[in-house]
């Protein structure tokens, strides 16, 4: 029988600050800027989110990654899946990976991601405002980032699938040479030793990949994947008539009792859960969405009536449609995305709820994952 999957949270890097962000944002700038400045736009809006104890850390220190290792641990999740900025050999937010590589500690297994979007003003992976543009060059370009991506490929708390390391991308579909790249890339980890590498296309808010045959496998990124190819007619029809009539109330009033661009808490989750799983797909949970710190109230998105009881069943349900299926992961966005109030670390309102919910999960499963080898078992 299949067993329970691991849970991998997908992990922000920009609790630091970096030369590039003060010279773009200001002084100063990290994650935590946007965080705490957010107010609350209507009534019954949660902001700001505050982290539990005001730890509003600085991922250069050691002891920052030791307590989130410890935590992740204590819940069941596995590891983490950290997000991986490269601009044609200029890297960014890379100093936390480099302390976990040069430490050797925590020992948490990790994979990584590549975010490979533009850097724009809205922070948001538009073309608007670009500060450093994306491109994809050619061997000798390809042949650099993968020299650079070994050696945390080599490291042994690194995760592999048939022994060969996992690897992320989030916007396949932009990369045009991304054929040839991976077939470069899948040959240079074979000369390494490592039997060549596990891709995983990212299924987004962006456009699917029309290759689907370069990759090993898939990874649901929840919710964006759910609404942005997962809804209904109706539904978006429904959310689009609501947008348009809160913006109305908005310009008029000057003021709104809801978010102007949102959906359905417990709704997208129920079409989460209810999806059947692909094949070489790997399945996505999401703990809540509210980007308005970084976008303010006209251009973010904002999920409405959250519902913890939602969250439990969602979560619950797409743990045992992973091991039914036998899928080893199951994503989850995210570990620390506060800006977007996507993040499983404790905050003062809701403590470690969500942590906690998926510990209890992981634990149903194996709970039944043992009374079905018992079943099985014989005794002479």
């Amino acid at each position: 029988m299949p067993g329970t999957p691991k849970v991998l949270a997908f992990f922000l890097p920009q609790f630091h600050r970096i030369p590039e962000n003060d010279e773009w944002w200001g002084e100063g700038f990290t994650e935590w800027t946007n965080v705490r400045k957010a107010k609350p736009l209507y009534r019954g809006h949660y902001q700001p989110r505050v982290p539990a104890d005001a730890r509003h850390y600085d991922l250069l220190d050691p002891a920052v990654h030791d307590w989130q290792a410890a935590l992740a641990r204590e819940h069941g999740v596995y590891g983490f899946c950290y997000y991986h900025y490269w601009f044609s050999g200029r890297r960014l937010l890379e100093r936390p990976l480099e302390l976990l590589l040069n430490r050797g500690k925590p020992d948490l297994p990790f994979c990584l991601a590549w975010a490979n979007e533009p850097w724009t003003r809205a922070w948001d992976g538009g073309e608007q405002q670009v500060l450093m543009p994306q491109s994809y060059g050619e061997e000798a370009d390809w042949r650099l980032h993968f020299e650079h991506l070994l050696r945390a490929f080599r490291d042994p708390r690194y995760i592999r699938v048939d022994g060969k390391p996992m690897f992320l991308i989030y916007r396949s579909a932009s990369i045009g040479v991304c054929a040839p790249m991976l077939e470069l890339w899948r040959a240079l980890a074979r000369q390494a030793g490592l039997g060549g590498l596990h891709v995983v296309g990212m299924l987004t808010g962006f456009d699917r990949d029309p290759r689907p045959q370069i990759f090993d496998a898939f990874a649901e990124f929840e919710p964006m994947y759910t609404i942005r190819h997962g809804l209904p007619y109706w539904v978006r029809k429904r959310e689009k008539w609501l947008k348009r009539l809160a913006t109305l109330i908005w310009r008029v009033a000057g003021r709104t009792s809801r978010p102007l661009n949102s959906h359905d808490y417990a709704s997208l989750w129920r079409l989460i859960a209810a999806r059947e799983l692909p094949p070489r797909t790997y399945p996505g949970a999401f703990v809540d969405w509210d980007n308005s710190p970084r976008r303010g109230l006209e251009r973010s998105l904002i999920l409405r009536n959250f519902d913890a009881r939602a969250f439990e069943s969602g979560v619950r349900a797409q743990v045992r449609k992973a091991r039914a299926a036998g899928a080893e992961f199951l994503f989850v966005n995210a570990w620390n995305e506060w800006a977007e109030g996507a993040y499983l670390e404790p905050d003062e309102a809701r403590g470690r709820f969500f942590l906690e919910a998926v510990r209890a999960a992981l634990e149903e499963q194996d709970l039944v994952a043992r009374g079905a080898t018992n079943d099985g078992c014989t005794t002479g």
